[in-house]
């Protein structure tokens, strides 16, 4: 968790700082064709980063489905122990 809020932060740190960056002068001609190549490739490593992310989401919320009915059962142990 540490992790991913570290990375949330240091992006909207990235964040802040393109967007204060003045406008750079238009490139060469070769430039627009080499945006798209890099278009996709930062698409396809968002889509990686998404199912890892998603991956790790549904784990985490099939262990708490699992150690629920735990706790509930633990819950019930002790209102038993408190009758007694």
């Amino acid at each position: 968790m540490t992790k991913l809020l570290a990375t949330l932060i240091a992006g909207l740190f990235s964040a802040a700082v393109f967007a204060q960056a003045p406008a750079a002068a238009p490139a060469a001609a070769a430039a627009p064709a080499a945006a798209p190549a890099a278009k996709v490739e930062a698409k396809a490593e968002a889509k990686k980063e998404e199912k890892a992310v998603k991956a790790k989401a549904e784990k985490k919320v099939a262990k708490a489905k699992k150690a629920a009915p735990k706790a509930e059962v633990k819950k019930e142990e002790k209102k038993e122990e408190k009758k007694s």
